[in-house]
């Protein structure tokens, strides 16, 4: 297969984008032969929503164990006969946190479950950014596909992303309150199998034992760094640690290339994000705005040795609130292929930022902005359950 890689025991294939996404994952659907666990923060009512609907249909109708889960807020306009039809083929589906009524400003609310996990057979697993979702934009001046990645994987991991997977299924499903904390407190008592030091590792964000893992694989990385970091993220809005890190790093003579969001999708975080990049320019940081689509990766490469694929933005709700899930490879094969990836697009498809005068107006929402979104998180990490 293209773009695979063998690492420490695994197999690792680097998809980008949904059109070389969708049709393997729907592919390994097919093959399975006795279950599929898939979790994905956005399932659309769309053709590829019903292209991987079709495939789990498939899948039930083999008598084969199907797991779904669906957070509440990604996916809440899914229509109701879309979960009906997946139930009456044999599909079990399960909604983390399904947003019911008004919208009140809790911290629950903004606990999402945004990874995007699958697992065939205890075989094969996809760990990544990609939603279920059509990989065009519905937007008339938009014909390219959003940029994002995945990795297919197949070897030890395997069974770590499973057991991820199984203990979100365990606590969400009606289990008695006897059955619940026997649950955690075994899991308090399982040591983790992977550590970001392994050639393949998994990493996960929650809030329990992995509240910060993969902030801390990053800033570890980053702080080694020699030569090169290569950034891409949806969502750029790093605390204090991370940025000051990327600054000491170009300042050290280490190149800094981050690819950005170019259009915007969501107003108060590209304008939060602006508000950054006086500070990072001045640290000698490259910063590219990403203009072909829009941009969904959450992907880094450094030195040309390690690299993550995943669903964590660098910004407070991936980092402080969400559940997530990422990729961590230590290897020059798979972190090349990656970075030559991102670096494509950087060259053919954005735009470089440089440091100019903004506009007044600009100035101010870009403050503003920031400031919302460092009051909103400070207030939401700090507000009892």
């Amino acid at each position: 297969m293209k773009d695979t890689f063998r690492v420490g025991g695994h197999s690792l294939t680097l998809l980008q984008n949904g059109e070389r996404f969708f049709p393997q994952l729907c592919a390994d659907i097919d093959a399975a032969q006795h279950a599929v666990h898939l979790e994905t923060y956005i399932f659309a009512a769309d053709e590829t929503g019903r292209m991987v609907m079709q495939a789990l249909q498939r899948a039930a109708q083999r008598q084969l164990a199907v797991r779904l889960v669906l957070d509440g807020f990604g996916s809440a306009d899914l229509p109701q006969e879309w979960t009906d039809e997946l139930r009456m083929a044999g599909v079990e589906v399960q909604w983390f946190r399904r947003e019911r009524g008004q919208f009140r400003l809790r911290r629950h609310r903004l606990r999402r479950m945004h990874r995007k996990l699958a697992v065939v057979d205890s075989k094969i697993a996809y760990i990544g950014g990609i939603n279920i979702i059509n990989d065009i934009p519905e937007s008339a001046d938009i014909d390219m596909p959003r940029l994002d990645f995945a990795v297919r994987v197949q070897g030890r991991l395997v069974h770590e992303v499973e057991e991820a997977m199984r203990r979100l299924w365990f606590s969400l499903s009606r289990a008695t309150l006897k059955k619940r904390i026997g649950h955690w407190r075994a899991r308090l008592r399982t040591p983790d199998r992977s550590t970001g030091r392994a050639a393949v590792s998994l990493l996960l964000r929650d809030n329990l034992r992995h509240r910060h893992d993969i902030e801390q694989a990053y800033l570890q990385a980053i702080r080694q760094a020699e030569r090169e970091i290569v950034l891409a993220h949806a969502y750029f809005l790093p605390g204090f640690a991370l940025r000051h890190a990327l600054q000491q790093a170009a300042r050290r003579g280490v190149r800094v290339v981050l690819l950005l969001q170019g259009r915007v999708e969501y107003r108060l975080q590209h304008y939060a994000t602006l508000a950054l990049h006086g500070q990072l320019l001045r640290a000698g940081i490259e910063i590219y705005e990403y203009r072909a689509s829009y941009l969904h990766a959450k992907v880094a490469v450094v030195d040309g040795q390690w690299a993550t694929v995943g669903s964590s933005n660098l910004d407070p709700f991936s980092l402080l609130l969400a559940r997530e899930a990422n990729l961590s490879v230590r290897d020059e094969p798979f972190a090349r292929d990656l970075r030559k990836q991102v670096l494509r697009a950087v060259k053919s498809d954005a735009r470089r930022v440089e440091m100019v005068r903004r506009s007044p107006l600009v100035a101010l929402l870009s403050l503003v902005s920031y400031g919302v979104i460092r009051m909103l998180v400070h207030l939401l990490v700090r507000q009892p359950h």
